[in-house]
């Protein structure tokens, strides 16, 4: 840790890469809740893994992958949402298969381009060492959308969220709310790529949630403990990664995983038989 702490005065790429994961961890605490609490984990995973066929796409025609990921995030949420609220029967088959469609395209595009396969291991597992400084301020500005967002609509996403027919027999408009929430997810999805990476992105967007909501009951404050938890997982991964030279992004998720082990086996052993 001190020698994280010594190189951290020192680098700037570890600098920016601190910066990124604290904003990463900004989008996770308030989205993370959401998707927990509505139970659509699977339906967050379409979409994050939907999102490689973007950054395929625009990689090949010369494009920034980060605005091909963005597109294809909200193209996949908008599909994905529509799929949920109007096909039922076969949601999971359909969900499942724009899944593997979405990895599917982007790594043949991918595998395109000379020297792919570098680039193709960072977008799955992410390299958050590699972050470019001007990303921050793409982060940043991802991280005011979602904030303010949900600081307008929180209210209404929460009906949702808890009772959909209620919702609507309160004369919400529950489509548009939910495929609001899905695109907010996508941009959170988004956020995280260059922190752990596509495959891992699951983890670290529910885990802190999930262990925020072992302890509270609050939407709100379940937001407010998984950003902050989310921040210490996140840093406390980046330092303990630097010295063994270890890959920052698998041990960010190995760490927030442990921590939810840990958290799940207190939390029983206080609960009465």
């Amino acid at each position: 840790m001190i020698e994280f702490l010594q190189a951290l005065s020192q680098y700037r790429f570890l600098q920016v890469a601190l910066i990124a994961a604290l904003l990463a961890s900004v989008g996770c605490g308030v989205m993370g809740p959401y998707v927990v609490v509505k139970r659509i984990t699977f339906i967050a995973g379409g979409i994050a893994h939907s999102v490689l066929g973007g950054m395929g796409l625009a990689l090949y025609f010369g494009a920034d992958p980060l605005a091909g990921a963005l597109l294809a995030a909200i193209l996949a949420a908008v599909l994905i949402g529509w799929v949920r609220l109007n096909w039922h029967t076969a949601e999971d088959t359909l969900i499942g298969a724009l899944w593997a469609i979405g990895m599917a395209i982007g790594i043949l595009f991918i595998s395109r381009i000379p020297g792919y396969q570098a680039d193709l291991v960072s977008y799955l597992f992410g390299n958050i060492l590699l972050v470019p400084e001007k990303e921050l301020w793409f982060m940043a500005g991802l991280d005011a959308v979602l904030v303010l967002v949900v600081a307008l609509w929180h209210r209404q996403i929460l009906a949702v969220v808890f009772d959909e027919e209620q919702a609507r027999l309160r004369g919400l408009p529950v489509t548009f709310l939910y495929l609001l929430l899905l695109v907010l997810i996508a941009l959170t999805v988004v956020l995280l790529i260059h922190v752990v990476g596509l495959i891992m992105v699951l983890a670290l967007l529910t885990l802190p949630a999930a262990i925020a909501g072992q302890y509270v009951h609050s939407l709100t404050r379940m937001m407010l403990i998984a950003s902050l938890l989310s921040m210490f997982l996140s840093t406390l991964g980046l330092a303990m990664s630097y010295a063994p030279n270890l890959p920052p992004g698998p041990s960010i998720v190995l760490l927030t995983a442990l921590a939810y082990v840990i958290s799940s086996l207190l939390t029983r052993r206080g609960r009465p038989a």
